[in-house]
């Protein structure tokens, strides 16, 4: 591997890294490592059909290899072919019948029903599981099979016993201390001073907030529109951060110090960094397009200043909703905060601590969708979000279920249906549990809409 491919990747910049494997002769590119790279990087760029075509390659030279079934499932089910993506997942029990992702796959239709010979094998894969990775999958596993079966309190202990074995294998972060730079740096005069700072392009969109608070459902509305295209949960404005972190040219201690002693050129360099990143992820010439990554809502400041037309939009829902949603729902990679109810907690508190400082110092620059509003009042709260985004009025946009689009999210199955109010309550049946997070929210139970 040259060293311009290991930069790619190492930087994440998926468009740069196929392009380079692409040039390398084709003995080479026929390698295994270097095709199962090939079919990686065209799922992260959302070029899927084209990924199941190198997926299936792979898998005709290796049949045995139960990752390949995987990786399979995965793409068929952002395809949104249900029924493919289950015989995949299920061929690659077949072949490692303890294959704790592999259950976490089926698991994460939300609505795939366990029979209870599925539950006896996954009781009997915990007990034998060698792996750690096989047993906190199958433990997320149960907890949804047992939820099916309405026994909330199995459900609930099988879920916490998943999230403490991620725990010990990488604690809960926090962002508090991030959150308090933030807000010291970020100021209503730092905007001021940088009002002429930044790539001018108004194209991105960015929907941002705690994971599982219909951030998919809004992506997905708005996608149904003409102008607007939906990619995925862009790494880039991420990468840019830990670029600028490394980067010893603008003086600084702290990412934040950073962004603060950035010049008006070098700022506007990194949104046409951005938006060069983000043409990588892009299938159409539509005019806008969507970067839907949660934890961005950290990195508002940078946004702003980088790219200070953009249109950012705050998907919010109940904290103890969102809370036991995150709560039950297993994150390979990132979201080490949703280990606990109490380090849910206390990361939505300095969310939105972060998100009512930008409502003060930047008045009506962010959009705020609370879910169970959208839920409740659906069409009058779809007119506003796209008078926010500066778009007219189309009807397709409140038949946003009938898209075919890829829709890479848990909550892929849930936005392929009419609007409903299915989960809203779901956190309810497990309240005799949920006493830490509730204790542990405190004061942002009562004022979390705002």
């Amino acid at each position: 591997m040259n060293a311009d491919l290991r930069a790619a990747l190492a930087e994440g910049d998926a468009g740069v890294a196929l392009a380079l494997i692409g040039q390398l002769p084709a003995a080479d590119r026929d390698q295994f490592a270097n095709a199962a790279a090939v079919a990686y990087l065209l799922g992260s760029l959302g070029r899927h059909e084209e990924e199941l075509d190198v997926l299936r390659r792979l898998i005709s030279r290796e049949p045995a290899e139960p990752s390949l079934q995987l990786s399979l499932a995965h793409a068929l089910k952002t395809l949104g072919r249900r029924g493919e993506a289950i015989a995949a997942a299920r061929e690659a029990l077949a072949i490692r019948p303890g294959y704790g992702k592999a259950w976490w796959v089926l698991a994460d239709f939300k609505n795939y029903e366990f029979s209870d010979a599925d539950v006896a094998a996954m009781q009997d894969a915990i007990a034998a599981a060698l792996v750690p990775a096989d047993r906190l999958h199958l433990h997320f596993a149960l907890g949804r099979a047992f939820e099916q079966r309405g026994e909330t309190e199995a459900a609930f202990a099988f879920y916490a016993n998943g999230n403490a074995q991620a725990a010990a294998a990488s604690p809960p972060g926090s962002v508090s201390d991030r959150v308090e730079r933030a807000i010291k740096v970020f100021t209503s005069e730092f905007f001021a001073a940088r009002a002429n700072f930044g790539d001018d392009s108004d194209a991105p969109i960015f929907i941002l907030g705690l994971h599982r608070s219909g951030s998919t459902l809004v992506e997905q509305i708005l996608a149904s529109h003409s102008q607007i295209e939906a990619t995925s949960e862009l790494p880039i404005i991420g990468q840019l951060m830990r670029h600028l972190a490394r980067d010893t040219s603008p003086p600084g201690e702290t990412p934040m110090e950073k962004i603060a002693a950035l010049d008006a050129a070098r700022a506007r360099a990194l949104g046409a960094e951005y938006l060069r990143r983000a043409a990588a992820y892009r299938q159409t010439t539509k005019p806008r397009f969507i970067d839907k990554m949660p934890a961005n809502w950290l990195y508002i400041g940078l946004i702003q200043t980088i790219l200070p037309n953009a249109t950012i939009i705050d998907a919010r829902r109940h904290p103890m909703a969102a809370g036991f949603s995150n709560f039950r729902q297993h994150y390979d990679r990132g979201a080490s905060w949703t280990r606990s109810l109490e380090s849910i907690a206390r990361y939505y508190r300095d969310y939105l601590r972060l998100m009512r400082h930008f409502d003060r110092v930047l008045p009506n620059k962010i959009h705020r969708v609370v879910n169970e509003r959208l839920i409740e009042n659906f069409e009058p709260e779809v007119r506003r979000l796209l008078d926010h985004v500066g778009v007219d009025f189309e009807p397709a946009v409140l038949e946003f279920h009938t898209s075919q689009r890829p829709v890479r999210s848990a909550s892929a199955e849930q936005v392929r249906q009419p609007i409903n109010r299915d989960g809203v309550d779901q956190w309810r049946a497990f309240e005799p549990w949920l006493g830490p997070l509730q204790e542990a929210l405190g004061p942002a139970l009562e004022d979390w809409e705002t």
